[in-house]
């Protein structure tokens, strides 16, 4: 239920945020926030992350309904690990929220952009941004459930299980 609740709240905040900019904003106008190092910049992007892949809709629309699959069935082999359910559900929230852009209109809509000029990071939305939370946190978990801890009587070494795949790391536990 919460890998369900997180998804559906970034699919929320994400599709209103982008019909916010969308009804506010002319194409490729700029807006300040934060001085010139955070801004609003709407933009259509075609492609994939980083305007990679300009014009593979059907492609990228495969490749999205896959990731959902893949996160769906690892998310439900892990529905008792709270520390995979979150950041599981922040990815199917932003995967999801970026595929009703393709499906609907074969781009996605991008205004946050960040940067110091005339240095920018590429413009993203809040779908890009819970997809790339939601990994980086699952990989700092993945690293620090594959380390080995010694027990306090310092006789042997055990490994933890993978949060995400659910197995012990390979090799030997002595």
């Amino acid at each position: 239920m919460v890998f369900l609740l997180t998804g559906a709240l970034v699919v929320v905040l994400d599709v209103l945020t982008k019909r916010l900019v969308a009804t506010t904003f002319h194409p490729h106008e700029v807006r300040q926030v934060v001085g010139d190092y955070i801004r609003l910049t709407y933009i259509h992007n075609p492609g994939a992350a980083f305007g990679l892949f300009p014009g593979s809709r059907w492609p990228l629309i495969a490749i999205s309904i896959a990731a959902v699959i893949v996160v769906a069935y690892v998310a439900w082999n892990r529905r008792h690990n709270w520390s995979a359910i979150l950041p599981l559900g922040l990815i199917l929230g932003g995967a999801v929220g970026n595929l009703i852009d393709r499906v609907r209109m074969g781009e996605v809509v991008d205004f946050v952009q960040v940067g110091i000029p005339p240095n920018y990071w590429p413009v993203f939305n809040v779908a890009d941004s819970a997809v790339s939370v939601g990994v980086v946190w699952l990989a700092l978990g993945m690293m620090r459930s594959g380390r080995q801890e010694v027990p306090e009587d310092g006789s042997a070494v055990t490994a933890k299980e993978d949060p995400v795949a659910g197995v012990a790391p390979s090799g030997d536990s002595t």
